[in-house]
């Protein structure tokens, strides 16, 4: 799929348009047996900050799994639930969400996109 890029400036500044991709990756979502499509909009394993766009259709869901670090998650479309053993928070376009460092699961109340922000210690000090 295209990554919506466009190159202004400073060499290594970008601009991503979030709207194009939660609407590029729903679509890649609705076709996906999983009913689910990401997209890493900025890091990687060598960055200490990652974002990616997450679309899940109605339904779909990431099952429970550990917090790899600091984690927020901003609603972009439709509405979600995080649950962890203890309670669950439901978000929707424009919330923000921080995401619990305990065990937790996300699923889709409605076809949804995110954009999921995770800061985690890398390099030779870790």
């Amino acid at each position: 799929m295209a990554c919506p890029i466009v190159w202004k400036g400073t060499p290594g500044m970008n601009k991503v348009s979030l709207t194009a991709l939660a609407r590029e990756h729903l679509e890649a979502a609705r076709a996906a047996n999983s009913g689910r499509s990401a997209h890493t909009v900025y890091g990687g394993h060598e960055h200490s900050l990652r974002q990616t766009v997450i679309a899940l259709t109605a339904g779909s869901r990431l099952d429970d799994h550990e917090s790899p670090g600091e984690a927020t998650l901003q609603v972009l479309v439709g509405r979600v639930r995080i649950t962890n053993e203890q309670v669950h928070w439901e978000g929707s376009a424009g919330d923000h969400i921080v995401i619990p460092s305990s065990r937790h699961g996300l699923q889709a109340m409605e076809d949804s996109a995110v954009l999921l922000t995770v800061a985690k210690a890398v390099g030779p000090h870790v």
